[in-house]
């Protein structure tokens, strides 16, 4: 399997190589015990070479990274295979009876060790079948008892268990190295926060309280610097809750701080209100309504102001203006025209939300709209 940057199997293709130069180890004890019953005892030891050349050459080829691909791991396969089979050949029918295949299972295993590390526990459990039926073809029957032969058993379990340790190693790399990633993009999203910070939006809040200042034609230049200069300044709050995109809670005070403007003054507490992320957003939702009928309906002089009040089993956040208010009988009117923009932009909302809105409004006085929610069980940090 291909795997960008650094390979996450390294460490498990480093422990396979120790658990192979173990097993030559006892392939050699093996060969030397029992050499002397086998029928061509030159050709078991021309083999046995072979057998360490081969060894060496995967355990280079696994070590520097070059072998870890299908065709070499289904060369390592058939080369096992293949020594195994030999056994026919170095010794007799009953010595392959009594007796494990040469040159040992559990040098075999580790094509099902290799299997499973490239492949997976499929590719691991199926070159474990593989080796158990060339074992089963040596003694020339299918052994049932797995009180007395458990190779099947072991080369199952190794490649399962190895190749769920590959996975769970990938993964965890995968997982690793998005969290990385999303690090960096949100520390360099900090930095040029910081920047423009630092730099364009007090350059632009000058621009604004001077251009004010001089007034004439430079009211219009001022007023430009002004708007550009509340955008960034949501641009750059915004971060705030795009770093915490899959938390289920918000900060509501992060939500209304970028409705503040030179025509809204926010009014919030100096700790978090945390809600639920659903709840919060519509909350913040409904407050845009009513700010947007400020601008909309209070005149062109009107100033908001927001309160948010954190009352422990529920939240608070009141909306008024110094507007032309709304006159006795108005809302009835646009209601029986069909106009419920209103109700439900904002009484929706918050009906739906198991909470209430309540206005209170007068001509000439302004409009106050207070909006209650309860706080949910598992919204309050």
């Amino acid at each position: 399997m291909a795997t960008r940057g650094p390979d996450p199997t390294t460490p498990l293709w480093r422990a396979a190589q120790l658990f192979r130069l173990l097993s030559c180890g006892y392939a050699l004890g093996f060969q030397i015990a029992i050499n002397a019953d086998l029928l061509r005892p030159r050709l078991a030891w021309a083999l046995f070479a072979v057998l360490i050349g081969w060894s060496a050459a995967c355990a280079i080829a696994y070590l520097r990274g070059f072998g870890r691909r299908p065709a070499w791991v289904l060369a390592e396969t058939t080369v096992v295979v293949l020594l195994m089979l030999s056994t026919k050949t170095l010794a007799s029918g009953q010595w392959a009876l009594d007796n494990q295949t040469w040159p040992t299972t559990l040098w075999a295993t580790n094509a099902t060790i290799s299997a499973a590390l490239q492949f997976g526990s499929a590719g691991g459990m199926l070159t474990g079948v593989v080796v158990t039926a060339a074992n089963e073809a040596v003694k020339g029957y299918v052994n049932i008892n797995l009180g007395r032969s458990a190779t099947v058993v072991i080369e199952l379990a190794v490649g399962l268990a190895v190749g769920m340790a590959a996975r769970t190693a990938r993964r965890a790399h995968e997982d690793l190295q998005r969290a990385a990633r999303l690090s960096a993009a949100l520390q360099e999203r900090e930095r040029l926060s910081r920047q423009v910070h630092d730099g364009v939006i007090q350059v632009l809040a000058l621009v604004s309280k001077r251009g004010h200042e001089i007034g004439g034609a430079t009211s219009e230049l001022a007023e430009l610097a002004s708007a550009q200069e509340r955008a960034l300044r949501r641009w750059v709050t915004s971060t705030d809750s795009d770093r915490d995109g899959d938390n289920p809670t918000i900060d509501l005070c992060i939500l209304l701080r970028r409705r503040a403007s030179d025509q809204v003054t926010m009014s919030l507490p100096a700790t978090p209100v945390t809600l639920a992320r659903q709840v919060a957003t519509e909350l913040d939702a409904a407050v845009g309504n009513a700010l947007d009928n400020v601008r909309l309906h209070a005149g062109p002089k009107a100033h908001a102001f927001v309160l948010l009040e954190d009352l422990g089993d529920s939240v608070t956040v009141s909306v008024r203006d110094d507007g032309t208010g709304i006159a006795v009988g108005r809302l009835d009117e646009a209601a029986r025209q069909g106009r419920l923009g209103i109700s439900h932009s904002i009484v929706g909302r918050l009906a739906a939300l198991g909470g209430s809105a309540q206005l209170t409004t007068k001509a000439g006085e302004g409009t106050e709209w207070e909006l209650h929610v309860p706080r949910r069980e598992g919204s309050h940090g």
